[in-house]
């Protein structure tokens, strides 16, 4: 993205954030006591993801499991049926709204609303060397969600379907895309 479609892009981000964030405070709010009272440990999780140009930023969302859950493992990549989420974190992960945070990174310009999901560095480094192509999807911003998402590609479902996805997103962008 350059020029124009850079800008346009930056401004519909801006925009629809702040619509979002403005309409989905009460929820996030309820959620936010919702965590407090049903686990120990702070509402919100961040995590260090890898988005644009290889830049590191520290990605917003609601703790969905105990505090301090990889501690003894170091990062885990998630597995179907894996329970570490605590009951009410797994409400959230089922329904995505522990995604919702993801809304300041994007006020803050660390992400964008649509574009390739953000990994944690850990997995960058291994993705890199097993997936070709895979670090291109780090020609754009990461995204909320993407086009892999879009069409089901999310949580335990093969990286290297979802690479090709976003690298299609990233080659026929639009604002209407």
């Amino acid at each position: 993205l350059e020029g124009p479609n850079r800008a346009a892009k930056a401004v519909e981000d801006f925009v629809v954030a702040v619509l979002v964030l403005a309409v989905s405070a009460p929820v996030m709010l309820l959620i936010a006591l919702a965590v407090k009272l049903t686990s120990q440990g702070a509402v919100l999780y961040r995590q260090e993801r890898v988005t644009w140009n290889g830049e590191r930023f520290a990605m917003f969302k609601f703790r969905t499991m105990p505090e301090n859950a990889e501690d003894s493992t170091g990062p885990v990549w998630a597995q179907e049926g894996e329970q570490r989420a605590t009951p009410f974190g797994a409400f959230l992960r089922r329904t995505s709204l522990d995604e919702l945070p993801q809304f300041i990174n994007v006020l803050r310009g660390e992400m964008s609303i649509v574009g390739p999901r953000p990994e944690r560095p850990e997995f960058v480094d291994r993705f890199k060397r097993e997936i070709p192509g895979y670090m291109q999807k780090h020609l754009m911003k990461a995204g909320i969600t993407g086009w892999a998402q879009v069409n089901d590609l999310r949580g335990n479902t093969s990286i290297r379907e979802r690479v090709q996805y976003d690298l299609y997103y990233i080659e026929n962008w639009s604002v209407w895309f």
